[in-house]
């Protein structure tokens, strides 16, 4: 996979913080709200509504500041480029030079789900027409029943996840602070995607995963 840097427009360009934005951004210890949804009997995901309070600020943030890249891959032999921006935290340098806030976020994510949570990255939907299809995420082998969260910024996505054979069986529109956690075995037995839409605002989604066993 080839990448290059992009130029990105302002976040004053692309989004209009809500009337309603909380203040600094701070992630619930609690998590208080916690839904579980068991996919199967191996597999499942946690979901907890505006654990990121204030995640306004956040946002503005990421998109002032996050050197976003556009990435290609292959695809039934022609390469094309992803419909989305990615920026990634995968070395000790990068994590230890993370966003205070998406530090904190990780350490809480680490204490509650006893995983080290050392690749950091996140992806830029700038619009409807930025989606992400049907996959499982990449992790080694050797790391059993992998565990991934994301964060979700800005404004409303539909995340839709499916078994590898079947079709869609759980469907989440996360807003703005939302946390997502898929565990068990639904990144190797299930399939997740957010489709594309009409039309949407930017969109940020935080990712942290597990890297090393």
């Amino acid at each position: 996979m080839s990448r290059y840097q992009i130029v990105v427009a302002s976040p004053q360009q692309l989004w209009q913080p809500s009337l309603f934005a909380q203040g600094e951004p701070r992630a619930d210890p609690e998590f208080s709200g916690l839904v579980r949804h068991q996919l199967d009997q191996t597999a499942w995901v946690d979901h907890v509504t505006g654990w990121l309070k204030g995640a306004d600020s956040l946002f503005e943030e990421l998109m002032r500041s996050t050197p976003w890249e556009a990435t290609t891959q292959e695809l039934y032999g022609k390469v094309m480029v992803t419909p989305r921006l990615v920026a990634r935290w995968t070395s000790a340098d990068d994590i230890g030079a993370l966003p205070p806030v998406i530090e904190r976020m990780r350490a809480l994510l680490v204490t509650r789900y006893e995983r080290p949570f050392d690749s950091v990255s996140a992806n830029l939907y700038r619009d409807g027409r930025d989606s992400v299809a049907w996959h499982g995420d990449h992790i080694p082998t050797r790391i059993v029943d992998p565990v991934v969260a994301t964060v979700s910024l800005g404004h409303p996505r539909r995340f839709v996840m499916r078994p590898r054979e079947g079709k869609t069986e759980l469907a989440l529109a996360l807003g703005m602070g939302d946390l997502v956690v898929m565990g068990g075995s639904s990144q190797r037995t299930w399939l997740h995607a957010v489709p594309k839409v009409a039309t949407a605002g930017p969109r940020i989604s935080v990712a942290y995963r597990q890297s090393t066993g």
